[in-house]
């Protein structure tokens, strides 16, 4: 089973779209997917919204996708291709509590695909690709501590000078950089890169 986790350095950036990409490349890898959510003080893991429910009654929440409506980003992997989908949700700071749940999303699956950052603190993909905008200067603390484990960036516009202070170029530059605005075709490049990783990993 190939582990391939992508993450990104702020919201709305395209990580979902990336990883209906890869699923859309890769069809024979039979895909379980998953898209990791993690809600701050106050919001509820099962609906995602304002709840007074206590500390310890809905810390996590796991649900799989069954509609292929197109209307939810799990539902977008499954039309994409994935075997399943599942939306995991879990209250920040209680990701440890949610790794059963997880395990338990990706039993006897044959290779999965996670939407994430702050799974990297758990565990050590087989493959972890960052997504970068250049034009969106937030850039997330959890983001900035993975940066140096990523085997790919994929930007969604040139670098420029820059674009974020406390971020080396030189660190952004030491690992295979793909061009992929949002919504275009994806890199023959990249797919021909995943494909080594996916199907012809390194000895040892």
């Amino acid at each position: 089973m190939h582990t391939l986790v992508i993450g990104g350095h702020s919201r709305n950036i395209g990580k979902t779209a990336l990883v209906a990409d890869v699923i859309r490349a890769f069809p024979e890898a039979e895909w379980t997917a998953l898209k990791i959510t993690q809600y701050g003080h106050g919001f509820c893991s099962l609906h995602g919204e304002p709840c007074q429910c206590t500390p310890d009654a809905h810390g996590v929440a796991l649900d799989e996708e069954t509609s292929r409506e197109n209307r939810t980003d799990t539902s977008r992997f499954l039309v994409a291709g994935a075997a399943r989908a599942f939306w995991l949700r879990v209250e920040q700071g209680r990701m440890a509590e949610a790794m059963p749940r997880y395990r338990e999303a990706i039993a006897g699956a044959r290779n999965v695909i996670v939407e994430s950052n702050t799974l990297l603190r758990f565990l050590r993909p087989d493959t972890y690709i960052v997504v970068l905008d250049p034009a969106v200067e937030d850039f997330k603390d959890s983001a900035r501590q993975m940066l140096d484990f990523a085997d790919f960036f994929v930007l969604r516009a040139p670098l420029g000078g820059d674009p974020w202070p406390g971020v080396p170029r030189r660190l952004l530059e030491r690992r295979p950089c793909f061009q992929h605005p949002l919504g275009g075709a994806v890199p023959a490049a990249l797919v021909h890169s995943l494909r080594a990783q996916l199907f012809h990993p390194p000895a040892g």
